[in-house]
């Protein structure tokens, strides 16, 4: 059995104390909260035997083996490297830090001290997108010729919306961070290598009430993201990301080759792990839909879609913990997607294509 500290009590209570709890693998020992009173009531209401607010102190207790950081990402550099330095392995959300020299360092540190280190990549786990990857892989869409992906949702459309981190780019706020980064990750997994991108980033709301005071406050954080992704094998890759449509069409991939056509998407608005469907078409012949066989439907469902699809990072990082072996998605995973992002911003401000380094020589490059 792995003991797991919690370290982030809004997506961590509401996914990962179930998800643990149904691993059959791990226990959660410990949780941090800032505020100890709220710490010691979450660990009360689960029956968690340890509750701090100091993640030091956390990290030091015998019984704890991984800890999951679940804070917001301005926070993750500094937990991130105070859990690796005291040996335990990492379990971390995404977007793992605020920029790609922050996260090559926790790579470093993770590898030089044999450390286990995973990131919540989710959607390489949910059963229509492995079902997808298989279908890539076997050829079905012959060369590629086009790649389309679309993620419209309405999570901060509405203007009232109270401000706070997420609506500050140094925070590490913004649709980029919160969904971008999946989209890299997933990216790089069913397609391969990025090899220049050109991008632009806008705000559509530009202030927010500040709930304590009743004030405006100024957003700076990206709500919008149109990108142009040039793969390494040339394949153009055209990206829209918004967190403010309203009726938004959800999040769509589509993928367009001289054999065929393949075509996944979930117009689920309030859950963004259910409702995603498959279909597919040969050359000339219309779409159909698509089954997913048995073999990759979930263990079990839950009310909330991402439970699931976490429970299976969960069990990949509990596999490399007790074999000592890397696994998939890491912080090799998560630097790819930073790295991406930063060259975003880059590309934002630039207002010209940039190029993409080669991981390895980036990983090696601890000047830049």
């Amino acid at each position: 059995m792995i003991g797991v500290a919690l370290v982030g009590t809004g997506f961590g209570e509401k996914v990962q104390i179930p998800a643990f709890r149904d691993c059959p693998q791990t226990q959660v020992v410990a949780v941090y909260h800032r505020d100890l009173e709220r710490a010691k009531a979450i660990a009360s209401a689960h029956n968690i035997p340890h509750a701090g607010d100091r993640l030091e102190d956390i990290v030091s207790l015998p019984d704890v083996v991984g800890v999951s950081i679940a804070t917001p990402p301005f926070l993750h550099y500094e937990m991130a490297k105070t859990v690796l330095q005291a040996g335990k392995h990492l379990l971390l959300e995404k977007p793992i830090t605020l920029d790609a020299s922050e996260a090559r360092e926790l790579y470093h540190l993770a590898t030089a001290k044999n450390l286990i280190a995973a990131v919540d990549f989710e959607f390489r786990f949910v059963p229509a997108w492995r079902r997808f990857a298989e279908l890539l892989s076997e050829g079905y869409v012959g060369h590629k010729r086009l790649i389309k992906i679309d993620w419209l949702v309405s999570s901060r459309a509405d203007p009232s919306r109270p401000w706070n981190w997420y609506a500050q780019k140094e925070r590490g706020g913004g649709v980029l961070g919160a969904i971008g980064s999946h989209a890299f990750d997933y990216i790089k997994w069913l397609f391969g290598d990025i090899k220049r991108l050109s991008a632009r980033l806008s705000t559509s709301i530009p202030a927010r009430v500040f709930p304590e005071t009743g004030e405006m406050r100024p957003v700076d954080a990206d709500d919008t993201c149109m990108m142009m992704l040039e793969l390494a094998d040339r394949v153009p890759c055209q990206v829209a990301l918004s967190s403010v449509t309203y009726q938004g069409r959800g999040h769509w991939v589509e993928v367009y080759g001289d054999r065929g056509t393949l075509i996944l998407g979930s117009d689920n608005q309030k859950d963004y792990i259910h409702g995603f469907r498959l279909w597919g078409a040969t050359a000339g012949k219309p779409l159909v839909e698509l089954e997913i066989p048995n073999r990759l439907i979930f263990a079990r469902d839950y009310a909330d879609g991402r439970i699931a699809p976490f429970i299976e990072v969960v069990d990949r990082w509990v596999q490399g913990i007790e074999r000592g072996e890397r696994i998939a998605p890491s912080l090799l995973e998560g630097v790819y997607s930073q790295l991406l992002m930063d060259l975003t911003h880059q590309s934002h401000e630039s207002n010209c294509w940039v190029d993409v380094p080669d991981l390895e020589a980036f990983l090696a490059n601890t000047r830049s």
